[in-house]
Formats: C-alpha cells, sequence, structure tokens
C-alpha cells in the first residue's frame, strides 16, 4: 500500500525519491560518542520516548485549556481532541513567560538537562524562551535553517523539537532534509543571514521539491508519539508536514548549548527581547535575498 504524506500542497510518497523514514537513535542511547557521530552523520537525533510520556500529555493539556479560554477549540467537543473550530487560527505560546510547569516539567525536566549534559561533555543551559506552537488545518511550515533565528552566540547550538501528541502523517509532523548540513553554499549565504539585523524573511522555500532537486538530499519524517524527541543543529534544514486533520498539532521548540560558550542574548534572562527589527519596516523577500546570493 503507498503512503502519501503532504508537505505545504504537494503530495510525496513515503519511501519514494522524495521522503523517507528518520532512522531512530534509541540503539546507541548510552553511547555519547555514537550520538555524537550519528548527528554529524545523519544532521539529527531521533529518539523514540526520550521524555515521560504522560508529562508530555499533561503539557499538552495545560495549553488546550489555555486555548478553550481563547475560543479557539470547538465547542461541545472533547478538550483532548484539540478540535479546531471554524475559525481555524493558529496559536503560538511563544517566550519564558507565563509557560506551565507541565511543559517545563518536560524541557527544563533534570532528564533532559542530563541528556544535554552527557551529549555536549559538560554543563549545559536552555535558552529561557520557549517556542509552543499549535498547527491548525493546512498549516506547515517551509524549509529554512535555525541559524538565522539564533545565531547570534555559539554555532554549537542544539534545538529539541517535542510532539507533544500523539503525531500521524495526516497531522502534520516535523521532517529533516538529509544531508542539508553539508549544502556549503547555502550555508555561506542563506546560513549567515541574521533575521534582525538584515530583515529577511525565515523560510528559505516553501518547495519541498526544489532544493532536492537543485542540491541534493531527501526528506525524512516519521509518525511521532509523545515523549519523542528530536534533535538536530543550527544548520539542518527542515521543515513541516502539513496538518490534513480537523485538530490542533501540538510542539515545542526549545535550545539547549554549553553554558561555557558564548549565547544569543535575545533568548535568556527574566524577559527575553526576542526578534526586535524583524518585520518591524520593510522586509525583503527570500526570492529577492536568494537571487542577490545566487542560490
Amino acid at each position: 500500500m503507498t503512503v502519501k504524506v503532504k508537505m505545504g500542497e504537494i503530495e510525496l510518497e513515503m519511501n519514494g525519491p522524495y521522503m523517507t523514514e528518520l532512522r531512530e537513535s534509541n540503539d546507541i542511547l548510552d553511547d555519547e560518542a555514537a550520538l555524537r557521530e550519528r548527528l554529524k552523520e545523519d544532521g539529527y537525533l531521533f529518539i523514540r520516548g526520550l521524555h515521560d510520556r504522560a508529562k508530555v500529555q499533561q503539557a499538552r493539556l495545560a495549553f488546550l485549556k489555555r486555548m478553550e479560554g481563547q475560543g479557539k477549540l470547538m465547542p461541545g467537543m472533547a478538550l483532548e481532541d484539540g478540535i479546531i473550530n471554524g475559525d481555524n487560527k493558529a496559536a503560538g505560546f511563544l517566550g519564558s513567560e507565563n509557560q506551565p510547569q507541565e511543559l517545563m516539567d518536560v524541557v527544563n525536566s533534570a532528564s533532559t538537562m542530563g541528556f544535554f549534559e552527557r551529549f555536549l561533555g559538560g554543563e549545559c543551559i536552555t535558552y529561557d524562551y520557549k517556542w509552543i506552537r499549535a498547527v491548525e488545518t493546512g498549516g506547515f511550515t517551509g524549509a529554512h535553517y535555525d541559524i538565522v533565528y539564533m545565531g547570534r552566540g555559539t554555532k554549537n547550538l542544539y534545538t529539541l523539537w517535542t510532539p507533544m501528541d500523539d503525531i500521524p502523517y495526516e497531522l502534520g509532523g516535523l521532517a529533516i532534509l538529509l544531508g542539508s548540513q553539508h549544502f556549503d553554499r547555502i550555508r555561506e549565504t542563506y546560513g549567515q543571514m541574521d533575521v534582525d539585523r538584515d530583515r529577511v524573511d525565515g523560510w528559505f522555500s516553501s518547495d519541498p521539491l526544489e532544493l532536492i532537486n537543485k542540491y541534493g538530499g531527501r526528506w525524512a519524517t516519521a509518525e511521532f508519539r509523545a515523549g519523542d524527541a528530536l534533535i538536530f543543529g543550527m544548520y539542518t534544514m527542515h521543515a513541516s508536514l502539513t496538518n490534513q486533520t480537523n485538530r490542533y498539532r501540538f510542539s515545542a521548540d526549545t535550545r539547549y548549548q554549553l553554558k561555557s560558550e558564548p549565547v544569543d542574548e535575545r533568548w535568556i534572562g527574566a524577559k527575553p527581547k526576542g526578534h526586535y527589527a524583524w518585520h518591524s519596516g520593510p522586509t525583503t523577500s527570500m526570492e529577492d535575498a536568494r537571487a542577490k546570493w545566487g542560490v
């Protein structure tokens, strides 16, 4: 049976020329050297059940209660189903203030910090600013490097993407572009960008086929479960599948680095300033920026 997934408006066949499955790294979970080598090779680590599943589900429920209060859920439906109301509006819970303890019990937990300290080989910090998203029907994220949003500190910064629910293909989980950490021309141009300094749109492309046809690689995704973790560096191109359901897709993005290395000041402290100039004035389109860069 052929299984198809959707990125933007484009359907891709699983295990076809453009899309494959993420490789799990649970077999080397206790071998930090092997994990570091795997991330260097693959550009990511996919770990099943890194988090306590029940705690992840409690965090999702805390955000669903907030969204119910905001009137974003379909009235008369079970809260835990996360059914989107007729307005079909995405939601974001971004920042450091007013994040529920249930979230911190997952992404700031001793077990999560302990993993990164073993993996990175020293005392670690996590950005105070957290990114939690509830993606609407039809919503997806275009291909991008994280470095363009948070590149003022160490380049040895890692994103932890946490699915906050079981996420089958149709709910729209994350996808990694295999080999993209080695796209030297993109790293030398787009990868040097800072969205606040340069005021350029952040997504490199909304077309999942364009990157592969021009630079190579293959997309990889999975059917995620609450408790899973996807970890990658600042120069790993990633995007998401499209949410084709009537339910919100919940996920959290959090960042980790060695305490001894420089930190991007936009994302730490009691009240991080975040993006302070991006979209505050005229913004250059990615199309124009890429024409200038020749990519």
